[in-house]
C-alpha cells in the first residue's frame, strides 16, 4: 500500500497487545530514522523512534519498548518513560516532553502509516 492509502509497516496480527513493536525506515526532518509502532488497549500507536532525552533510539534496535509491565514505553538506554497512547513523558530524563507522533492505522488487517511534512518515506 502506498500513496493516499498510507505505507504498509505489518500485519495487525504482527502486533501484540503490550508486547514487541516494530520498527520501520523512514526519513525525519532530512535524516534517516526509523520510526515504530505498537498495541495499547486495542489501539495501535505509532511515534518516531527517539528518545527525547539524548534523541536515541528508545528500543536500541530490539523492538522492545514497553517496560515489563507492559503499561509504559520505555528507553532501553536511559529508563525514560513514556504513555503509549500519548507519548507523553511520565517519568526519567525526558523532561516533560512528548514523543514525536506518526499517524498510523489499522486498514484491512494491515497497519499503515501516513507521510507528513516532517516525516516522509525512507531514502533509497
Amino acid at each position: 500500500m502506498m500513496a493516499g492509502e498510507g505505507i504498509t509497516v505489518c500485519a495487525s496480527a504482527d502486533l501484540p497487545e503490550g508486547g514487541q513493536g516494530v520498527r520501520f525506515p523512514l526519513t525525519a526532518a532530512g535524516e534517516d530514522a526509523t520510526g515504530f509502532v505498537v498495541r495499547h488497549q486495542g489501539v495501535v500507536h505509532g511515534y518516531l523512534n527517539r528518545c527525547l532525552h539524548l534523541s536515541l533510539e528508545l528500543d536500541q534496535g530490539s523492538g522492545r519498548f514497553f517496560d515489563s509491565s507492559g503499561h509504559f514505553l520505555m528507553c532501553a538506554k536511559h529508563g525514560a518513560i513514556y504513555t503509549p497512547d500519548t507519548g507523553r513523558c511520565a517519568g526519567g530524563p525526558c523532561s516533560g516532553g512528548r514523543l514525536r507522533a506518526i499517524h498510523v492505522e489499522e486498514k484491512d488487517g494491515w497497519v499503515v502509516w501516513h507521510p507528513d511534512e516532517f516525516m516522509r518515506p525512507a531514502r533509497a
